[in-house]
């Protein structure tokens, strides 16, 4: 069994999401960021970390990545051979590099920073993040999920980022990304790890 590790309502969710996906079961380890029970997984104390087995592993795109390609029959993953590997890893990169920073730097600015380096960046970070969704949706091109027609881990990483920015209140200034956040966000998988998180939660 799996051992997902860090806090309900992080980034921890696009693991539990994976892995409802899925169908493979797991168990939640609680542990706060920059906690000791987290830096034992990870010595940066970031989450969230996966435990597979001996096997631990950190950063959540990677995680989802792992995940896919292990489970490859359950249809997560790339599409086979050298070019599909690079387009899964490419959305990868801009989901976590360029349409996730604005919302992560709204969100250091404003809980996360001690309090005499936090700034109001909140008109920049929604300047910035209005480009990368007019961004997502030249990517997407049209296309039901980022790989085409099916749902894939990248949906996963940039589903999650579209959660983030609806509870952040940032403006999806495009009819084809609201579109695409409502059909991954609506995904029944992430209702159940979405009831997972509360459950650990309340525990």
């Amino acid at each position: 069994m799996y051992q997902a590790v860090g806090a309900p309502g992080s980034r921890l969710t696009r693991v539990l999401w994976m892995l409802e996906e899925l169908g493979e079961p797991y168990e939640i380890v609680k542990a706060k960021q920059h906690s000791e029970t987290m830096r034992r997984y990870n010595p940066s104390g970031k989450m969230p970390a996966l435990v597979d087995g001996d096997f631990v592993l950190t950063d959540s795109a990677a995680i989802c990545t792992y995940l896919s390609k292990k489970h490859a029959e359950k249809g997560f993953g790339p599409e086979p051979g050298l070019r599909g590997e690079a387009e899964m890893e490419a959305w990868m990169q801009f989901a976590q590099s360029e349409l996730e920073a604005p919302l992560w730097n709204k969100l250091r600015h404003k809980f996360i920073l001690p309090e005499t380096y936090r700034a109001d960046v909140s008109a920049a970070t929604a300047h910035d993040f209005a480009n990368e969704v007019k961004a997502l949706e030249a990517k997407l091109g049209g296309r039901t999920y980022a790989l085409g027609d099916r749902f894939s881990a990248a949906d996963v990483i940039l589903g999650h980022c579209g959660q983030w920015a609806r509870g952040g209140k940032f403006a999806v200034e495009s009819d084809e990304v609201n579109a695409y956040f409502e059909r991954v966000l609506g995904r029944p998988a992430l209702a159940r790890a979405r009831e997972r998180e509360k459950e650990t939660a309340a525990a």
